[in-house]
């Protein structure tokens, strides 16, 4: 993983991060995320995964449905947020479509990716700090304002 800082202004900070084959992204960014103290922050990337798990909410079970991509596939959009988790540490939170080879998408909740040859993250950081908070109905930490 290589961080580069390409902004920063009135306590805002853009950063590239840019992983490469074997990298993680998950762990990768939630890395980033505690070594830069990041408490509030969005996030867009391009790239690619040699395999992925996504996932999807299943509202009546209040579990998420596992839904394995085992082959290559090109992260067409990568969109999230990164907020102070329940338990007090950064939480990522991203969702991905990805493209297969045959031009057809999966989408879903990135639970992992294993980046081949490199996924490209752009980070824009808030001067405010974003708190999840564990939601009775839904089992979920989401984000209170």
């Amino acid at each position: 993983m290589r961080i580069k800082l390409l902004h920063e202004s009135g306590g805002l900070r853009t950063f590239a991060v840019v992983l490469d084959t074997g990298d993680e992204a998950i762990a990768c960014l939630e890395a980033f995320a505690r070594d830069e103290a990041i408490g509030g922050a969005q996030m867009t990337a391009v790239g690619a995964f040699r395999t992925a798990h996504i996932a999807y909410f299943d509202w009546e079970s209040k579990a998420y449905q596992p839904i394995p991509i085992d082959e290559q596939v090109e992260v067409a959009a990568l969109v999230g947020d990164i907020a102070i988790g329940p338990d007090g540490a950064p939480s990522v939170h991203a969702h991905v479509v990805l493209g297969r080879r045959d031009g057809s998408a999966r989408a879903g909740h990135l639970m992992r990716g294993d980046v081949r040859p490199t996924l490209e993250v752009i980070v824009t950081e808030s001067p405010l700090h974003l708190c999840k908070v564990r939601n009775a109905e839904t089992g979920l930490a989401l984000i209170r304002l």
